[in-house]
């Protein structure tokens, strides 16, 4: 098997690590060779605060998912979340020395850099600049201004900003276990490449990923990116809420919210009762469902409420913004009962549970398809698009070289370029910072 066919996704959890290797098969569906999963132990919240511990747990992880798929592996992409990640909408413009000239792609670059010079926080730094709708001397609506033209362009971005050293510190422990970092990518938009169809990014959807330390939410419209927001709650202070209000310890709490656990506490009655046997001998603790879920659905109100807070900062409850896809749930939070149920009553908006099955074979593994594994299917499916693009980066220069061989052919050539080439995210460019600051490191 050629090696650059392969790729493999590294979701650094707060509760667990998981690597994932994938192929694309005949069919351009991925097919997942192997997976390993370990506990998380030195993250909180999405952030690195133990690198000798995570390092042992990725590297626990990889070799597990190197058994699986018999696969040696050298690279992986790697998601970024936690609390650190906030977002804000910026307008800018350029104005071009010659509006004679057609818009081209050093225009858009010139433009989208300008943005990067933003003054952050200190330690801030942005990861993300994406473009939302364009203009084009006042003319307003424009999606892609490549072969227009004009003398004042000006574009609205959606920004998302981090925390440098959290990025790096990952991007140490990446390196650290003997790996090589192929890419970076924000967790809430690998998720939804997973989960969402084109559809529903189109018609304007909400994609919330319940994780253990961190809820991730991503709000599409018209197919662009409009809003991201990382909510420092998940799934664990659902725990860390049962083992304190039931006085039990955590692994038994984590237990009784997966079996027992609903978001809805009028479905319990009163004389249902869960027995915990107790430490060391002790007397067994009796604990009524309904008690159990009145502790639950305090703490998943409290969550979904501040994230429906988010959408409607991104404007949900303008017509013009609606959201018409409505909500989509996923990452391993939203497998709690009944919680589509209670999203729905929340926020009024139509609910559904997220799979990442879409882009997968069909003979894979149902454990694979579970909300779970989301965000290490659309790192996968990252780091495929990010092989194929070098591919497709590789061919266009070995083509150019020709062209220029046949001079009379070079003229169209150039022409066409500028169309074809596909913009480079300024993810691959922050990658190549890490990367750059990790070898000056040693």
């Amino acid at each position: 098997m050629e090696k650059n066919n392969i790729s493999v996704g590294l979701d650094i959890g707060t509760t667990k690590i998981v690597a994932m290797i994938g192929r694309k098969n005949d069919y351009g569906k991925v097919e997942i060779l192997g997976v390993g999963k370990s506990k998380s132990m030195g993250v909180h919240r999405g952030v690195v605060n133990n690198i000798t511990q995570t390092i042992q747990s990725i590297q626990q992880a990889v070799q597990e998912a190197e058994a699986a798929a018999s696969e040696k592996i050298e690279e992986v992409t790697v998601g970024i979340a936690g609390q650190h990640i906030r977002s804000l909408h910026h307008s800018d413009y350029i104005t071009r020395a010659n509006s004679e000239l057609v818009i081209d792609e050093t225009d858009i670059d010139r433009l989208i850099n300008q943005v990067h010079k933003l003054v952050m926080l200190p330690g801030e730094e942005i990861i993300h600049v994406l473009p939302q709708e364009f203009k084009v001397d006042g003319q307003a609506e424009i999606k892609e201004p490549i072969g227009m033209y004009g003398g004042r362009l000006e574009a609205n971005f959606h920004v998302v900003v981090g925390q440098v050293s959290s990025i790096r510190n990952i991007g140490r422990c990446v390196k650290s276990s003997g790996l090589q970092l192929e890419g970076i990518t924000l967790e809430p938009l690998a998720s939804a490449n997973a989960v969402l169809s084109q559809e529903e990014k189109e018609a304007g959807v909400a994609l919330i990923d319940i994780g253990g330390g961190t809820t991730d939410l991503a709000v599409f419209k018209d197919g662009i990116i409009r809003h991201t927001a990382v909510i420092p709650f998940g799934g664990n202070v659902i725990t860390e809420d049962i083992k304190e209000g039931c006085s039990i310890i955590e692994k038994q709490a984590e237990l009784l919210k997966m079996k027992f656990g609903s978001a809805w506490p009028g479905e319990n009655k009163d004389n249902e009762i869960v027995s915990i046997p107790g430490l060391r001998g002790r007397e067994p603790k009796e604990i009524t469902l309904k008690n159990l879920s009145k502790i639950i659905h305090a703490r998943v109100v409290e969550i979904v409420e501040q994230v429906y807070v988010e959408i409607k900062n991104y404007g949900h409850e303008e017509q013009k913004k609606k959201l018409i896809a409505g909500i989509v749930l996923t990452g391993g939070g939203s497998q709690l009962k009944h919680l589509k149920q209670l999203v729905e009553y929340i926020t009024g908006m139509d609910t559904r549970i997220g799979y990442p099955n879409e882009h997968l074979a069909g003979d894979s593994d149902d454990d694979i398809a579970s909300p779970l594994f989301a965000t290490a299917v659309g790192l996968v499916m990252d780091g495929l698009k990010r092989q194929e693009r070098k591919r497709a980066e590789e061919l266009e220069e070995a083509n150019e070289e020709i062209a220029e061989s046949e001079a009379g052919e070079a003229e169209e050539e150039t022409i066409t370029q500028p169309l074809k080439k596909e913009r480079r995210s300024f993810l691959d460019k922050l990658t190549e910072r890490v990367k750059e600051f990790l070898d000056n490191a040693e």
